[in-house]
């Protein structure tokens, strides 16, 4: 009967614990989706520093869902995490931007070559299985779904190269350059993005390296280009409400300018 007694509070406990889990989880998962909208939205402004007491107020949680959130956005390279600082708004600049993507193709090409090399018949059937399984309605996917099956699209082909290194610089390639990619495909998702991704799939399956890694680079630059363009065009948007709402401040004429 002793060991019925001490048995029941720790299974009450454990059960207490489970629930208190399921909750913390849930009001993380609530922050991350909140401030992440506000994000990609601006409402918060490159470069702003993230105060997580007002956060935690504003959102009615408290402070560790708030940090644990802040902390999964800036390993997606949504935020970025300065030492005795705090949380910052990703900045949103050009600087760098070009060298990431020719990286980027590097390290997608060398994976391509080396998967055509490497992979047998049944690995290079599970990136075609891929691309039939998400290539119907691919084009109409909310932004996030987009991103999302494109970056595992690209992460495929590293993971079969039999270089894990390559897939592991490719992600992280792909999580500082995320929160562009993601304005980028909200504002325009270039159609020719579908057929590109079909081209390569038929190279891979033909083990043709040279073709697929032209298909490669020709579908990278097409991002990079509409990445810069979407850059521009979120800085405007960014700048134009920032000015537009700063208590006080006139706009000036024609006359004056």
């Amino acid at each position: 009967m002793t060991e019925r007694i001490d048995t029941e509070p720790v299974d009450m406990l454990t059960g207490e614990d489970e629930q208190e889990g399921r909750r913390s989880a849930d009001s993380s998962e609530r922050a991350y989706n909140t401030i992440r909208k506000l994000l990609i939205e601006f409402k918060l402004k490159p470069d702003e520093r993230l105060n997580e007491v007002q956060l935690s107020r504003s959102l009615g949680v408290s402070r560790t869902p708030i940090r644990e959130a802040l902390n999964r956005l800036a390993s997606e390279g949504f935020v970025s995490l300065t030492p005795n600082r705090g949380f910052f708004v990703r900045s949103l600049s050009t600087e760098g931007l070009i060298d990431l993507y020719e990286l980027r193709s590097i390290i997608e090409c060398a994976a391509f070559r080396l998967m055509c090399e490497r992979a047998d018949d049944a690995q290079i059937a599970r990136l075609t299985a891929y691309w039939a399984d998400i290539v119907d309605g691919y084009q109409n996917n909310p932004p996030d779904e987009i991103l999302i099956k494109d970056e595992r699209f690209h992460l495929l082909i590293a993971e079969l190269s039999g270089n894990p290194e390559l897939a592991n610089q490719l992600a992280a390639i792909n999580a500082r350059i995320r929160f562009i990619r993601r304005i980028q495909i909200e504002r325009t998702h270039d159609p020719r993005q579908v057929s590109s991704h079909s081209e390569i799939v038929a190279a891979a399956v033909r083990r043709d390296a040279e073709r697929g890694m032209q298909l490669l680079r020709d579908h990278i630059e097409m991002t990079v280009s509409a990445t810069q363009d979407a850059l521009k065009d979120a800085l405007l948007k960014v700048y134009t409400a920032t000015d537009s709402g700063v208590p006080g401040r006139r706009r000036r004429s024609a006359k004056e300018r």
